[in-house]
């Protein structure tokens, strides 16, 4: 039952394996056949032919098994291969009296089919005689064959450990990336309660609550390089929460987000440094009331969130310069999406400032 089940399980590579030494048989069949028909000398027909061609090869087929065992033990790419090829050597010879033996045997089954009356015997002197040389190089080409399927299978266990390395590099880089950024923002929030303290301790205390509420969300998403857009933005609104205690009327946020956008996977923590970005500087810098737009809507196979603040944009004729949540907003799009994600920002016309991102849009994280 158990050799039953085994069959069952790799019938496909075994398959295969038949089929190749049938394909090989008859490949041979029909030069046999058509040989002897053309040049008219021991003429055979069709059937002898395949029953000749297919016993011959179908005895490789048999003694290919011990050969590949064979040739995986003592595998000819090692360093002594001098000595392997002698040991090869003898192997072969071996082979080959094997296949002569065993081949005069099925040729005693096949004689009363093919109407042929060799004996055990004679049949052994003619293979010796005819065949040596050419049984000699199949037990070779056999060798070189698994030797190449040997090559072949390091080569791509090589792939898979250098495309698993390549994996866990870039996950160590993006953990690095999202390290750097939680204490960024850990320090300017914790600066904002250290200034509202000497001028409202009941909202400075509601923003430590707020706090750590927005921390213990943003340590049970650590190892999440994407999470849903509705979750990011469930956290972007706690953040905002602790930003309008301090800002009170002057901070308005309107967010305009296609519902179907909530399930599609975003970076995570993507909005909120962009949007610590438009509040100081294009709010915090100001006495008159400010208005940050957050939207998100799917465009064809593309996901677009935008980051825009009423602000009076970068003072003109300063060249732009990358913060920490830009660069590491970049560096992170990067790892996780290659070329395939677009950032950019630009000072508005009418004042104020406006972040762009674009990543390939998927219906569920």
């Amino acid at each position: 039952m158990k050799v039953v089940s085994w069959l069952r399980q790799n019938w496909v590579p075994w398959t295969l394996f038949v089929g190749l030494w049938t394909i090989i048989g008859l490949s041979f069949a029909s030069q046999f056949y058509l040989s002897s028909s053309l040049f008219g000398y021991n003429t055979v027909t069709w059937g002898q032919a395949i029953h000749i061609t297919l016993g011959d090869w179908y005895v490789w087929a048999v003694l290919s098994l011990p050969i590949l065992w064979f040739a995986r033990r003592f595998p000819l790419h090692r360093r002594n291969w001098s000595k392997l090829v002698v040991i090869h050597l003898a192997a072969s010879l071996v082979a080959c009296l094997s296949y002569v033996l065993v081949r005069a045997a099925v040729g005693q089954v096949q004689n009363p089919l093919l109407g042929m009356t060799t004996t055990f015997w004679g049949t052994v002197r003619n293979l010796l005689l005819k065949n040596t040389f050419f049984n000699l190089l199949i037990y070779w080409i056999i060798v070189c064959v698994s030797l190449a399927f040997d090559y072949y299978r390091k080569f791509r266990d090589r792939e898979v450990r250098t495309s698993d390395l390549e994996r866990r590099l870039a996950e160590a880089k993006l953990m690095a990336l999202q390290m750097q950024l939680n204490p960024h923002f850990l320090f300017n929030t914790l600066h904002t309660i250290s200034a509202l303290m000497h001028k409202d301790v009941e909202a400075a205390d509601r923003m430590v609550a707020r706090l750590s509420e927005l921390l213990r969300l943003a340590l049970e998403n650590t190892d999440a390089n994407e999470v849903p857009l509705q979750q990011e933005l469930d956290f972007l609104q706690r953040y905002l929460e602790i930003e309008q205690t301090r800002f009170g009327d002057r901070l308005a946020v309107k967010l305009d987000v296609a519902p179907e956008t909530l399930a599609a996977p975003v970076p995570n923590l993507l909005l909120q440094p962009l949007v610590e970005n438009a509040i100081r500087h294009g709010i915090e810098p100001h006495r008159r009331p400010g208005l940050i737009e957050v939207s998100a809507r799917r465009d064809g196979d593309w996901l677009r969130l935008q980051v825009r603040d009423n602000g009076s944009g970068p003072p003109s004729g300063k060249a732009l310069q990358e913060g920490v949540g830009l660069a590491n907003t970049r560096a992170r799009l990067q790892h996780l999406y290659g070329a395939a994600h677009r950032l950019d920002w630009a000072p508005e016309a009418k004042g104020g400032f406006v972040v762009r991102v674009a990543v390939p849009f998927r219906g569920a994280a």
